[in-house]
């Protein structure tokens, strides 16, 4: 058996969440205008992982969210037994209320939001600045799990300074506040992406609680995700931005796909086939615009591929340059250009 192979039949091991079982230790993280329902479709039609993670919904919007409108809370039925909803918000009541509309839609479980760094939802007393008052972040935990019978995932970042001890103490106070999986990405928030994520930190973690610990970032290829699993013992593994760039990465990680040319050229059609399913064009071209980027990191020339593939502001023209890119049969490269990831 080689190395990878250690490391793929250990991610194909199914793992129970709140006497809830999980078929593998692959999560698709929730991810603000990339995680929509059209590319979570798309990522189930490779398969390979455990659990997709819905982009982040409004607690205080979620009640009275229309599926049928909403862009972010929309889902297929076929997904819900393997869908966690992420939501974001300030305030216990609000957070309560939303999980009790995410349990009675069947979701497999709900997702708090105390990492996102964007300085939109900081301002509003959300996502990473909770971390900065971990009595009411802990107080949020408790109240969801109070309402709602599904498994509570916590997504969290380090704090707002480099110290360890601080997740640490955070990552404690989730799991005693009823959190049944933690996300753990180890960066300060003001960071954001700027500098490498402290993988050592997730050890740490995972040492402090006895709840499961996913790692999340910086997860590119099959090599970084057996670095993180050895250097930190974390029980899975939490992948964004690359599961954009390669919406096969679990099925190529967990059951050992091996993606080529035409693999490229057909999620990039796929793609806006998807789209259209779910949105009107207008919208779906703007939501296949932030796609492209992502696409297009894993060409050796992907900063021409991108620009290419923007100049469209219809699916008909998309679909055209994307035939045109696909003609001269691109070389794609083993790691992403992280210049294309925003």
């Amino acid at each position: 058996m080689t190395d990878n192979d250690k490391y793929t039949s250990y991610l194909q091991q199914s793992i129970t969440i709140k006497g809830r079982s999980v078929a593998n230790r692959l999560f698709l993280a929730p991810m603000a205008g990339l995680g929509h329902v059209a590319f979570r479709e798309l990522v189930s039609e490779f398969g390979g992982y455990g659990l997709l993670f819905t982009g982040m919904c409004s607690a205080k919007a979620l009640p009275h969210e229309n599926p049928k409108f909403s862009p972010v809370f929309k889902w297929r039925e076929e997904e819900l037994p393997n869908l966690v909803c992420q939501i974001f918000g300030p305030d216990p009541d609000s957070m309560a209320r939303a999980a009790q509309r995410i349990e009675q839609e069947g979701f497999f479980g709900v997702d708090l939001n105390f990492g996102c760094s964007v300085a939109a939802i900081c301002k509003r007393g959300c996502g990473a600045a909770l971390l900065k008052t971990p009595v009411l972040a802990a107080e949020i935990v408790a109240r969801v799990r109070q309402s709602v019978s599904i498994p509570v995932f916590v997504k969290f970042r380090t704090g707002w300074e480099n110290d360890p001890a601080l997740a640490m103490d955070m990552a404690k106070r989730f799991e005693d506040a009823g959190a049944d999986a933690l996300v753990f990405h180890p960066r300060v928030a003001p960071d954001r992406r700027s500098r490498p994520p402290r993988w050592e930190q997730i050890a740490r973690v995972k040492e402090a609680v006895s709840v499961p610990v996913f790692g999340n970032g910086n997860l590119f290829d099959i090599n970084d995700a057996s670095t993180m699993l050895d250097q930190t013992g974390c029980d899975g593994l939490s992948v964004g931005r690359m599961a954009v760039s390669k919406p096969w990465i679990f099925a190529e990680w967990s059951q050992g796909f091996a993606p080529d040319t035409a693999t490229y050229h057909h999620t990039a059609i796929r793609m806006t086939e998807l789209l259209l399913k779910y949105h009107d064009e207008a919208f779906a071209v703007r939501l296949y615009k932030k796609f492209i980027p992502y696409f297009s990191a894993s060409f050796r020339f992907g900063h021409s591929i991108c620009k290419q593939l923007l100049k469209a502001d219809t699916m008909e023209n998309l679909r055209g340059n994307i035939d045109r890119v696909f003609e001269t049969d691109p070389e794609t490269v083993p790691r992403p250009n992280i210049n294309l990831f925003t």
